[in-house]
């Protein structure tokens, strides 16, 4: 019995981790239960899955239809609405808001046929809703197609329980210090990689162009990359991919936040790393205009601190100190290999003589709308001030 009794205590702390960690309660339904109504046939007709951007320009929404048969192209979907004054986006007594499907992509989560439809929203007189940035990004990409843009958005974001603590934390205090975890194998170097592993396979499924996918250097932190993706494709697929991993971590009953500093102090931020090149800079000799693209942001940093977070900067300001692998935000530097510097230059890059660059700037909860709009104006279309150009 004393045996017994050791062993028992051996696994306190275990057993108290497990206790501990704050998950939602559906996630505690019987998915064997739900699986017998999934399996089920649908016959000819089809659920489609419509999701939005809401109006605090970082949460998304979603809602379904059935249609008669599968879509083939955009075309084939119909325009819907709901009620804005629900998602921060009209007053209740003018809320009828409209959603035009722009992206599709099969949906893992009900398999084919069924889909997710990524949508603009307009208001009531067909104006894109402040939070559609989306409209102004395709006007701006198509100014340059003849340049083929490539983006590829490195996403960062931390798994946390429903409060709001990170996952795999201790209760009342902090895992070992940093160092172990990047890139890291084991239980106590990974935290929550059944989520990441879901999210890969779901993002496969659905057509999001995923590339790869790493433990980052705080614990519970994680990325994922999307790209490399050409114009407005960029933000399709990096929202997408976002409300892939939400709705992942729903049914794990946890949190996948993108805030750039979720925890205070000696740890690192979370960021939205974004790789940009045109076709000429990923030619021979392609160095002398990613240089020259580097000396037309160096002049326009406040504008892009502007663009690349939310809240205009704010959220930022609290990753980019100039510690933890970030430049620091009133200060705007370049360099090869350096991820210290507001952009680098890999050192592949400089020893080619072409390729791309690294804008490191982005936080986590950035609108990739915004950033890659940002990033052709000023390198592409040579904008100048801190105000962006207004083209009829």
């Amino acid at each position: 019995s004393k045996l017994i009794v050791r062993r028992l205590l051996l696994l306190l702390p275990l057993f108290e981790l497990f206790t501990i960690m704050a998950t939602s309660a559906s996630s505690k339904l019987s998915k064997a239960v739900k699986q017998q109504y999934m399996d089920l046939p649908q016959g000819d007709q089809v659920q489609a899955m419509y999701i939005w951007i809401d109006g605090t320009g970082e949460g998304l929404r979603c809602k379904t239809r059935t249609l008669d048969s599968e879509p083939k192209t955009i075309e084939d979907l119909p325009e819907w609405n709901f009620d804005g004054s629900s998602t921060y986006q009209s007053e209740g007594s003018n809320s009828d808001m409209y959603l035009i499907p722009q992206a599709m992509f099969r949906d893992p989560f009900r398999k084919d046929p069924n889909k997710l439809v990524l949508c603009e929203v307009l208001k009531y007189n067909h104006k894109p809703a402040e939070t559609n940035l989306r409209q102004m990004c395709k006007k701006i990409m198509d100014m340059v197609l003849n340049q083929h843009p490539w983006f590829g958005m490195e996403q960062e974001y931390t798994l946390l329980g429903t409060d709001g603590h990170p996952f795999g934390w201790p209760s009342n205090g902090f895992p070992g210090p940093q160092g172990p975890y990047y890139c890291g194998v084991g239980a106590d170097k990974a935290y929550g990689r059944d989520v990441v592993e879901a999210h890969y396979k779901a993002c496969l499924y659905a057509g999001v162009k995923i590339c790869g996918t790493n433990a980052e250097v705080m614990p519970a932190q994680w990325e994922f990359q999307i790209g490399p993706c050409e114009g407005i494709e960029m933000g399709d697929h990096l929202w997408i991919a976002r409300f892939l991993l939400h709705r992942v971590c729903e049914d794990f009953g946890i949190v996948a936040s993108f805030d750039p500093k979720p925890i205070p102090g000696n740890w690192n931020g979370a960021g939205c790393h974004t790789n940009f090149s045109t076709k000429e800079m990923r030619e021979d000799g392609g160095l002398k205009c990613i240089e020259e693209s580097i000396e037309r942001l160096a002049k326009r940093h406040q504008y892009h601190i502007r663009a690349y977070d939310p809240k205009g900067g704010l959220d930022n300001a609290r990753r980019l100190t100039g510690h933890h692998e970030t430049s620091n935000i009133n200060e705007f530097s370049a360099g090869v290999a350096n991820r210290g510097a507001s952009i680098r230059i890999p050192r592949s890059v400089g020893q080619e003589m072409k390729g791309y660059f690294e804008d490191r700037r982005p936080s986590a909860n950035c609108d990739p709308y915004a950033v890659t709009e940002a990033l052709v104006r000023t390198c592409l279309l040579n904008e100048e001030g801190e105000e962006p150009v207004k083209y009829k």
